[in-house]
């Protein structure tokens, strides 16, 4: 009865692509999916199976059908360490581009791990577009996972169908970003190099487009009423089905006491001292900056934000990370650390901060944001608004979503999109304009209680679309019903056969 019980449950595989932004909010999905009654196998490599595999050995003890299965990473043939398995890790161009190399030799092993589990479906992530032939020829749906914004997925689509940045004047003129229903302007230096012109790397990404259009629909980490019109504008004009589920890890953790570790158990034993810190600031008066798991900035950087938020005379909490490279950033920063200690004023939290208990906490009032999708999200849950900085990928295209369309952003002025590693030429932002951004954002004028206000509202309705009923929460189990028709359909039709 049981091996005919588990015959018959819906089986889906998960393949997540290594590097924080995409792997979070999917192996979250997949949770969600197991909490349905779906058997859920995630394939991912050991040291990036690792940063997950409590939350799944805790859902599987809960009774749900969930688990890893573990496939080796050529460390030794790309020339790696042993455990540089994630994009995080690529400190360098040239360690990144093994790391790249690595993740592309998978190819095989992980064809061969589908043919062996003869999975119903397969959930992929967006940049593995060789999935649509390996489901093809399993002759079962591939779903595209698509970790970021219904409105950045719009304007890739439409700038590559219409290339409006193609014989301006220069790199800095303005265009309009054509099908949108807001009117959207960008210039091409805040295009990702890969599509302002085409170089070695396009013939990578514009692949991974084509793949959605060929696979059963995309699967979103957002929310209808976040971005309804490109909900729609994503069904009609593009013709893709889709469906929003999100905010996944807000729903997938909700019963999770240990949700603000993410399994850093060792830096929450030092909460304390921040969360005096904390404890001791009126309700909505402290900034928190984060710049996501990616990102290094330069030194130059580094001491205008410094400058920036202690001459804005608002409390905050910023996350920085070490630079193993640059002995004097590390010293400018620890003399700005006991300044800062001195006028308790702000907090520097060094490494790796419990963004969610931060962004939860009564005192903080906003966020400077890299405009990654997920800081975006659990931003938002918390009903906080938002100074925009984007760096890399769509997040300048996030900001505009941010900023223009929702209006609960406030641009700091970044211009130009460089690859998140890759060493930039001078300052990007002066702290003159740190410091007009913190105080629109922070300040008590009209425009920035009415941000508030609409990030409240977006944070209300955020809790509720994951709610039985709502909007995310009845996207999910269509999909799941979906699936289990096409199930059957198949298994009634080899039967016929």
């Amino acid at each position: 009865m049981e091996s005919q019980q588990s015959h018959n449950q819906l089986h889906v595989t998960f393949l997540p692509y290594p590097t924080p932004g995409h792997m979070i909010p999917m192996i979250d999905t997949a949770r969600l999916f197991a909490k349905h009654g779906v058997n859920v196998t995630i394939i991912a490599t050991h040291a990036n199976a690792s940063t997950f595999q409590k939350s799944i050995d805790s859902d599987f003890n809960s009774g749900y059908s969930i688990k890893t299965q573990l496939i080796p990473f050529p460390s030794a043939q790309v020339g790696l360490p042993d455990g540089v398995e994630n994009i995080k890790d690529g400190t360098s161009l040239e360690m990144l581009g093994k790391i790249s190399s690595g993740i592309l030799m998978l190819q095989d092993p992980i064809e061969n791990l589908f043919h062996d589990l003869r999975p119903d479906c397969i959930v992929t992530d967006q940049m593995y577009a060789w999935t649509v032939e390996a489901a093809a020829k399993l002759g079962i749906p591939r779903i595209h996972y698509y970790s970021s914004s219904y409105f950045s997925n719009c304007v890739f689509h439409f700038i590559m169908k219409y290339r409006p940045h193609n014989n301006l004047v220069s790199d800095t003129q303005k265009f309009t970003v054509p099908g949108l229903p807001h009117t959207i302007e960008m210039t091409p230096l805040q295009l990702p190099d890969w599509l302002r012109t085409k170089n070695s790397v396009t013939a990578y990404f514009e692949p991974m487009f084509e793949s959605e259009k060929r696979s059963y629909g995309t699967l979103y980490n957002s929310f209808h009423e976040l971005e309804s019109d490109y909900v729609k504008l994503g069904k009609t004009t593009l013709g893709i089905k889709s469906w929003c589920v999100g905010p996944v890890s807000a729903r997938a953790n909700k019963d999770d006491e240990k949700k603000a570790s993410r399994g850093h158990v060792e830096e929450i034993g030092k909460e304390e001292e921040w969360l005096n810190w904390l404890n001791s600031k009126q309700n909505e008066s402290v900034l928190y900056v984060s710049f996501g798991s990616l990102t290094r900035l330069e030194n130059d950087q580094i001491v205008e934000i410094a400058h920036g938020l202690e001459n804005s005379g608002h409390n905050f909490i910023w996350v920085v990370r070490k630079n193993e490279r640059d002995e004097s950033e590390n010293s400018f920063l620890q003399d700005f650390e006991a300044r800062m200690k001195e006028s308790k004023k702000g907090y520097i939290i060094w490494n790796w901060a419990p963004q969610l208990l931060i962004l939860d906490h009564p005192a903080t009032g906003g966020i400077v944001t890299h405009c990654g999708w997920n800081s975006i999200l659990e931003s938002l849950n918390s009903g906080l608004p938002m100074i925009t900085w984007p760096i890399f990928a769509e997040q300048f295209y996030n900001e505009k979503l941010l900023v223009d369309v929702l209006k609960i952003g406030v641009g700091v002025g970044a211009k130009v999109n460089k690859l998140w590693n890759s060493p930039s030429e001078g300052i990007v932002v002066k702290r003159g304009e740190i410091v007009k951004a913190v105080e629109i954002l922070m300040g008590s004028g009209q425009e920035s209680k009415e941000m508030r206000m609409r990030a409240k509202k977006l944070g209300d309705a955020a809790k509720r679309t994951i709610e039985e009923g709502g909007h995310s929460h009845n996207n999910l189990i269509l999909l799941i019903d979906e699936l289990k028709s096409l199930k059957k359909s198949k298994s009634l039709g080899e039967k016929a056969d």
